[in-house]
């Protein structure tokens, strides 16, 4: 403990607190029992025992706020424009780190400072040459000394050119700040590399240029204009550093979702620390290159505008090399969903008419802010920016209105035609809010949507109607994100119940916008705040009088459960359609979201990879074997019948399909291949362990089949049979995505065959089909579980009915059903399912006596 700073070895501002107020509490009692103890008066005890507690307080404090003045003394300092103020601590908690963070700050803007001297200078500099040596030209003209040729006068354009080329450069680095949209059209890389090489061989420099586009037709989204410029800047950059006679290389790739431009020079190179703020916008200039730096840091917001990044990478030999690493299509795109084609007639590099704009000419919006929202540069608002930013009543509104319809028709009746109400309701206000409800993804998933909500009043299934709503809601949840990629669906799910949180400052806006109109909130404050009053003094008073309270008891109504549960509901269904709007209007970037950069070397997942595909060839071995050797063989070997050997590894077939479709987005995600050899190999193995995949879901799908015809056929099984099919579907999506130039179709693929899949499963009627074909095998053999029959819900009733069962063995099936007793909810709980089951049990009279049999 130091005498100083006592607390200083606590790391929290809580636990410091906690410590100060238990010693002065314990220091105050211990004194209080000494004084009584001593029989000193109360007059005398009480102050001397405050005294000596705020002594020890004063101590145990000192050093706690130290920080808190001096940061208050540097924040008026940096306001006089003084950055030189640093902070000292030694502690480690919160008021600590804060002070940390702040001297941080007060260096990084005390830097920024001498960089933004450093531009002027610079700038002032480049200003002063051109116009010292054109001036100097127009005097001579004017003195008579030079004559007026076209020498002279393309001497003095020269220098006009020059200088018009530094000020649109800064104007341009001043754009962003001012939120200048860029106008995406799809671009081809070749062509957009020739043309910028074309302006690079005008500087009449001996530098050869040489290109390198893979794929040759490699065709990306940005803006057309911003991407010539930087490829013509970062080439104008390489060719004056590089020396007479050197090359300058450009290299364009394209990945599944990415694809990078790299210009690599002969030149002196750069130092670490100069590589390290070459693209910042104050950052070190390139003055012995004859320019001032501003084109890279052009380059570098353009870069980040487009979602990607720019960097200096250390080149194997001599020389500078830049890559500026893109999306294939910049996140955000336009509510159509789909970008404008560049045309060969349009032209690559912009018109000077087109891009240098005068300052006067524009004036950016400032965008709407409150003290509730994000500030722009954290990480949440880039990843999730507040698009909407002002009160919207109508969608509060529409929530409460939807919340009202549940409340109204859920609560006491069974999953029916209310349910569907209420989730069409639901998802048409959220398909009426989205930007992009006319986006063709946005008619796909409305339309695999309508028949999976049509499960609750189709089926008699609870299961099957929650698997098909949640399909249902992550269909609604891709729409209004635009997620394309299995990550961006993942995360567009996860944005949903998010949303809560992140519409917070909307939802306040709102509601101080609906205080604000009219006298409707104004009426609603006064019921509430009168309403509170009554409760808190009726019941008072009523509790003190018996008579007021009896005529209390007498006027109050008693609130029941149901009522609970109403106020319940309509809570639920607003708090989950208000989400799912706020997620329409401001939807997050989720196909942004990468995994990481690839870390993992070759052979480290390369020979791992190889031990899972050697266990699969062992697999496949073994059935083989089995195949080829009977039922005898199985029996001899193992010691169990066929049918039991599929009934036991079913269940571990199914999960290593799942396995290995991480296992293959794992290795592609991050697995590093540096080479055309590494991704041939990578190519090669999960193809290979896809296909071989492939062959273990037939394996599966056969034991099950197997072991059905042996012991009947259930929902349950049916169930995994279908999502094992489900689990080939996609295997064989990743298989065929390993061989297209892009898989960004993947994410959508698989959810449209889980969509399909859902749908044949729930409004298919399993519960049907299983009844029919345990019906169809005991005609065969002679053996029926009825028990499991009775067990099955209202939708396997017409099966049961039009069965060759005996009637009676129909009548006993039919009244045993779960359903039999249900009682009729009216119109909300309408079922298609329940109804035809109530109108065929009434042809059969209930029988006296009834025994179900067991397979």
């Amino acid at each position: 403990m130091s005498g100083t700073e006592p607390l200083v070895g606590l790391a929290s501002i809580r636990a410091r607190l906690a410590v100060l107020v238990g010693a002065s509490v314990l220091v105050a009692a211990v004194l209080g029992a000494v004084g009584t103890d001593a029989g000193l008066p109360l007059w005398l005890a009480l102050p001397a025992t405050i005294a000596l507690a705020l002594v020890v307080t004063q101590w145990l404090a000192r050093g706690m706020t130290t920080p808190l003045r001096q940061m208050t003394e540097a924040a008026e300092r940096m306001a006089r424009g003084d950055y030189g103020a640093r902070i000292t601590t030694r502690g480690s908690d919160e008021v600590a780190a804060l002070a940390r963070a702040f001297t941080t700050m007060a260096r990084d803007l005390q830097q920024a400072e001498e960089h933004r001297r450093r531009l002027v200078a610079t700038v002032a500099h480049e200003l002063r040459t051109p116009l010292s040596a054109q001036r100097a030209l127009l005097e001579n003209l004017v003195d008579g000394v030079t004559a007026p040729s076209d020498a002279s006068l393309g001497k003095a354009l020269a220098q006009s050119e020059r200088l018009s080329s530094l000020v649109a450069d800064l104007l341009d680095l001043s754009r962003p700040d001012g939120g200048v949209p860029l106008s995406h059209t799809r671009v081809v890389v070749a062509d957009l590399v020739e043309s910028a090489v074309g302006e690079a061989s005008l500087q009449s420099r001996e530098v050869t240029l040489v290109t390198d586009v893979q794929p040759a037709d490699l065709t990306v989204t940005g803006d057309r204009a911003r991407l010539a410029q930087v490829t013509a800047n970062l080439l104008d950059n390489a060719v004056r550093h590089s020396p007479s006679g050197g090359t300058v290389t450009v290299t364009a790739r394209g990945d599944d979702d990415r694809w990078s431009l790299t210009v690599t020079d002969e030149g002196p190179g750069l130092s670490p620390q100069r590589a390290e703020r070459l693209f910042h916008r104050f950052g070190p200039g390139g003055d012995e290159g004859g320019g001032t730096g501003l084109g890279l840091a052009i380059a570098g917001w353009v870069a980040d505008m487009h979602g990607g990044a720019i960097r200096a990478l250390t080149p194997d030999e001599p020389g500078a090399r830049l890559r500026m690493t893109l999306p294939l299509v910049p996140p955000g795109p336009s509510d159509s969903g789909s970008w404008p084609t560049a045309t060969a007639a349009q032209p690559l590099r912009p018109s000077p008419t087109s891009t240098r704009t005068e300052p006067t000419m524009t004036t950016p919006t400032p965008p709407t802010t409150t003290a509730a929202e994000a500030p722009p540069s954290s990480l949440i608002a880039r990843w999730w920016p507040e698009r909407v930013t002002t009160a919207r009543p109508d969608l509060l509104l529409a929530a409460l209105g939807v919340g009202i319809v549940a409340a109204i028709l859920l609560p006491d009746t069974a999953i029916g035609l209310g349910l569907l109400v209420v989730l069409a309701c639901g998802g048409l206000a959220i398909w009426l809010a989205s930007p992009l409800r006319t986006a063709p993804w946005s008619w796909v998933a409305a339309a695999l949507s309508l028949p999976l909500a049509a499960t609750t009043v189709l089926r008699d299934n609870p299961g099957f109607t929650f698997i098909a709503v949640a399909v249902a809601g992550v269909l609604a949840a891709t729409s209004c994100t635009d997620a394309r990629t299995l990550p961006g669906i993942v995360a567009a799910v996860a944005a949903w119940p998010f949303s809560a949180l992140r519409g917070l400052p909307l939802l306040d806006r709102t509601i101080k916008a609906l205080a604000r109109r009219g006298r409707t909130w104004s009426v609603l404050r006064t019921a509430i705040v009168s309403l509170v009053l009554l409760l808190v003094f009726g019941g008072l008073l009523a509790s003190a009088d018996a008579v007021l309270g009896s005529w209390a008891s007498a006027l109050v109504p008693e609130l029941s459960d149901m009522v609970v549960f109403r106020t319940f509901t309509l809570v639920f269904f607003t708090g989950i359609t208000l989400t799912g709007l706020y997620l329409s209007i401001n939807p997050p970037h989720v196909d942004g979201i990468r995994g990481g950069s690839a870390r993992i070397p070759t052979w480290e997942w390369a020979v791992p990879l190889g031990v899972v595909i050697a266990i699969f060839v062992a697999f496949i071995a073994a059935q083989a074997a089995a195949m080829f050797g009977g039922h005898d063989y199985v029996l001899r070997t193992t010691g169990v019948t066929y049918a039991e050997s599929a009934r036991e590894g079913f269940g571990q077939l199914t999960v290593a399909t799942a396995l290995v479709l991480l296992l293959v987005a794992g290795v592609r995600a991050w697995g590093r291949a540096d080479s055309d050899r590494d991704r041939h190999l990578m190519t090669t193995m999960n193809a290979i362990l896809c296909v071989l995949t492939l062959v273990v879901v037939a394996s599966a799908l056969r034991r099950m089949a197997l072991y059905q015809e042996a012991f009947g056929y259930t929902v349950l099984r049916v169930s995994v049979d279908l999502f094992e099919i489900w689990l080939g579907v996609v295997v064989l999506a990743v298989l065929v995505s390993l061989f297209t130039p892009t898989r960004r179709w993947l994410g959508r693929t698989v959810l449209v065959s889980a969509a399909l899949v859902t749908i044949v499963w729930s409004v298919g009627n399993t519960s049907a089909w299983v009844a029919e074909h345990n019906i169809e095998r005991w005609a065969a053999t002679g053996s029926l579980d009825e028990r499991y029959l009775a067990q099955l819900p209202a939708d396997a009733a017409p099966a049961i009915h039009e069965s060759s069962l005996p009637r009676e063995v129909k009548a006993c099936i039919l009244h045993a059903s779960p359903t039999t007793d249900a009682s009729d909810d009216g119109l909300p709980g309408w079922n298609v399912a329940r109804e035809r089951a109530a109108d065929i049990r009434a042809q059969y009279p209930a029988p006296s006596t009834c025994t179900l049999s067991t397979d």
